[in-house]
């Protein structure tokens, strides 16, 4: 793995390579897939697949692929019943800490400013990360020129990712399991009136996506990866639909230095979920956290060389490790950025 530092922007330009330019044709639509049988399903603008529309049949398997309320609803049904109970604890748990508003301009503010306060601080994570990809991943990727991308923003959530990625002229496509109206696919409503088209959004799991091999420049997964319940499987599927020299990138998802203070962390967050909700939260079997072992072995399975960004958060973040071995507790979690380009064919 590779290593670039907050200031060195120059160090990035060569970790980084540009994709191959893309026509404007092409940019500009997407390929769907069945997600029972895997055919191709279709191809469409992609502007219309934000909007509503009638299902798409699969001619293959008879399969649908509807909307509800503007999402398309990417889950098999076996696949439903498997995260029924996964959703509803999450979504109980989001609600709780104050994840949604009543209030429009919540949404508009994010992530640079959380007008509730009740998550300010990680609000302010969110915001110098994205600041980061925005001015020194990004631009890289397209080449230095004012040109768009098309980027799957996995585990979407509210859609404030995929917001300001469509305002600075990108293709985005959210995806979560999600769809409520508080902190899912549906707050992204909110955003409707301040772009030119809404962005499409996908009720989908992240080892099963609806979209055809190859076609995407950019995968962003912000304060999600952690989720996934296979790192491996989840990045496979990834990579099948970034085209050739796409890039995979990892943010805000939580680090440790070693597996056993990943597993106390998780220990003690489920402990912590028991007292306050009455359930330890671990419906999904999710690896919750990244260790550069992991990452290694994730980097060689898959033919990846990881770049590890290491944004500043400020001073008070980066004393926390030595605040903690001052007062003897846990090491605390790390967030980097990792970035990695599929191989070219």
């Amino acid at each position: 793995m590779q290593l670039v530092g907050t200031q060195q922007a120059i160090g990035l330009k060569s970790s980084v390579r540009p994709v191959a330019p893309l026509s404007v044709e092409r940019a500009q639509y997407v390929r769907l897939r069945c997600i029972a049988c895997e055919s191709d399903l279709a191809t469409l603008p992609y502007h219309f697949v934000g909007q509503a529309q009638e299902p798409v049949e699969c001619r293959h398997c008879l399969a649908k692929l509807t909307q509800q309320h503007g999402i398309w609803l990417s889950l098999l049904e076996s696949r439903q019943r498997y995260f029924a109970k996964f959703i509803r604890d999450y979504e109980l748990v989001r609600e709780a800490e104050g994840r949604g508003s009543d209030d429009p301009e919540f949404y508009l503010s994010l992530p640079f400013r959380d007008i509730t306060r009740r998550n300010s601080w990680q609000w302010s994570i969110r915001a110098r990360t994205f600041k980061y990809i925005a001015s020194r991943i990004l631009p890289v990727l397209a080449g230095g020129i004012s040109r768009p991308l098309t980027v799957l923003d996995l585990g979407a959530g509210n859609g404030w990712l995929s917001y300001r990625l469509a305002h600075l002229g990108h293709h985005p496509i959210a995806v979560d399991l999600q769809t409520n109206s508080f902190d899912g696919l549906e707050a992204a409503v909110h955003y409707q009136h301040s772009l030119p088209k809404l962005f499409p959004r996908f009720q989908a799991e992240l080892d099963r996506l609806p979209f055809a091999d190859g076609q995407f420049d950019c995968a962003i997964f912000s304060a999600s990866f952690h989720y996934s319940e296979n790192y491996g499987r989840t990045l496979a599927e990834t990579i099948r639909c970034l085209r050739p020299g796409g890039t995979i990138v990892i943010a805000d998802s939580p680090s440790y230095s070693r597996e056993e203070v990943g597993l106390q962390m998780v220990e003690e967050r489920r402990k912590n979920f028991q007292k306050s909700y009455g359930f330890a939260s671990d419906s999904l079997h999710s690896r919750e956290y990244l260790t550069r072992d992991r990452l290694l072995y994730l980097e060689k399975r898959h033919h990846l060389e990881w770049v590890t960004h290491k944004p500043w958060y400020g001073i008070r973040w980066a004393c926390r490790p030595a605040m903690a071995r001052i007062r003897r507790r846990r090491e605390p979690s790390q967030f980097r950025i990792y970035t990695a380009q599929v191989k070219t064919a």
